[in-house]
């Protein structure tokens, strides 16, 4: 067939336009997007007639190709999906889930009119840190308080504010790089500081900061390493000894603690990380640490410590760049009032409800789901229910693991292109399933499953 005779298949705009189910789409879709859809199918077509020598199969069904188009334009580009990695607090997945207080008050801020920048009392304006400064102080102890937009920001506003032109000196086992190649000399340099290391890779002691101090000298910073760890023959100055430090010779000291818990997470049976509190009782002067790691609440950046100190920040020129949206503070605010009731915390955070589920009650969900997959898989997979260790995640406690379990599946002709393949049909499922790939087997961590039906629905398709 010649390829004048394949053009001549395509049919006109104006006689596609006329068939009832092109008036269908356009009084659903509006008559300029459709055409702009058809006019794109017809330049496809075309392509593939010149190039390939043949008229694609959707050419058969105009209507129909140009309806899939247009859905699959809908698809948003923040989907939901089911987080069955195994990795609680996913940063490509969005870390940490928000509590329903902290959806609602979000959906609120943005429904009507907030008092972000207002103050009822005075009928003037306000600072959008206030309210949550206040609700921090309460929490943790500090003077007060300053949020902006993620901790990395925070680290940057803090050093700026405080220790432009001046040395800030941190141990070189601190000197740390987390995701995105966001490393802390890097950081120093942003913000016009002298990065002055003291230490080794493995040791650093209390008399390498004193000796380190000098005219210049802005700041004493500990950087907590959430996102590795070092073994064996260590040595490292804390919060409190190096605080002492600073207040002997009049320095500040400033703390990221990267994913700081405002709770001891060691009373759920999880492994203890260090919080702002006891940092502030200590007598740090700044600590800085996120609202989406274990805090469990929305991305954020929050800075405790010292009024004057953080009387700088909230002036420096960064912090307006900087600052957090009316919907974070929201989510934030909701957050930080569960930490109110500690007795329900682990029931109304879902970060801390996750990391608490126990192993056997997460066998006992596979076990439940196996029964129902069997049926659609066990022609082409064995289906099991398999013991293994979850991770917290974003940076957070990296060598500690959690018992959990998974559904696995693997294949009966050991190929792993079926394990590809499977993975691949779920990821592009209406609510895509997320698993991992190892060890000859598909996995399915079930931890961070809580919604059993519209899991099985997608799974069962």
């Amino acid at each position: 067939m010649t390829t004048h005779s394949l053009y001549s298949q395509l049919p006109a705009t104006d006689r596609l336009l006329r068939d009832p189910a092109f008036s269908l789409l356009v009084e659903t879709w509006g008559r300029s997007r459709v055409l702009e859809t058809l006019h794109q199918l017809q330049q496809t077509a075309r392509t593939s007639i010149r190039e390939q020598h043949s008229v694609p199969e959707w050419c058969d069904d105009w209507p129909a190709a140009v309806l899939s188009q247009l859905e699959h334009s809908e698809q948003r580009a923040l989907r939901p999906v089911f987080n069955l990695t195994g990795t609680v607090l996913h940063t490509n997945l969005g870390r940490a889930l928000q509590a329903e207080s902290a959806v609602d008050a979000v959906a609120q801020a943005m429904r009507s009119p907030v008092t972000l920048e207002y103050d009822l009392d005075g009928a003037r304006r306000g600072h959008r840190d206030r309210a949550i400064a206040d609700l921090l102080c309460q929490l943790t102890g500090a003077e007060d308080a300053c949020i902006v937009n993620n901790n990395a920001a925070a680290v940057l506003l803090m050093l700026a504010a405080t220790a432009s032109g001046k040395e800030v000196v941190v141990s070189r086992g601190e000197l740390v790089e987390i995701g995105g190649a966001f490393r802390i000399p890097d950081v120093m340099r942003q913000a016009g500081c002298i990065l002055h290391e003291v230490g080794t890779t493995n040791r650093t002691h209390a008399k390498d900061y004193a000796q380190a101090i000098g005219e210049n000298t802005g700041l004493l910073m500990k950087v907590h390493t959430s996102n590795y760890s070092i073994e064996g023959f260590t040595k490292a100055v804390d919060e409190a000894e190096l605080a002492a430090i600073g207040q002997d010779r009049n320095i500040p000291v400033v703390a990221d603690l990267g994913s700081g818990s405002l709770v001891d997470l060691s009373q759920y049976g999880l492994p203890k990380e260090p919080m702002p509190q006891a940092l502030i009782a200590a007598g740090v002067s700044l600590v800085s640490f996120s609202g989406d790691k274990l805090l469990g609440g929305p991305q954020a950046g929050i800075i405790v410590g010292k009024k004057a100190l953080i009387a700088q920040l909230q002036s420096h020129p960064l912090k307006r760049a900087l600052r957090a949206d009316k919907m974070t503070l929201a989510a934030l605010e909701a957050t930080l009032r569960l930490y109110l009731h500690p007795e329900a915390l682990a029931d109304n955070l879902p970060v801390l409800r996750l990391l608490n589920r126990k192993a056997e009650a997460i066998h006992q969900q596979g076990v439940r789901l196996r029964e129902q997959l069997n049926g659609r898989y066990a022609d082409e997979f064995v289906v099991q229910v398999t013991a293994c260790s979850s991770q917290i995640g974003s940076g957070s406690l990296p060598v500690e693991r959690l018992p959990s379990a998974a559904l696995t599946f693997m294949p009966f002709d050991g190929r792993g292109g079926r394990l590809e393949a499977l993975a691949a049909r779920w990821r592009s499922l209406p609510v895509p399933i997320i698993g991992r790939i190892y060890d000859g087997r598909l996995w399915l961590d079930l931890r961070c499953l809580e919604d059993e039906t519209r899991f099985l629905e997608m799974v069962l398709q």
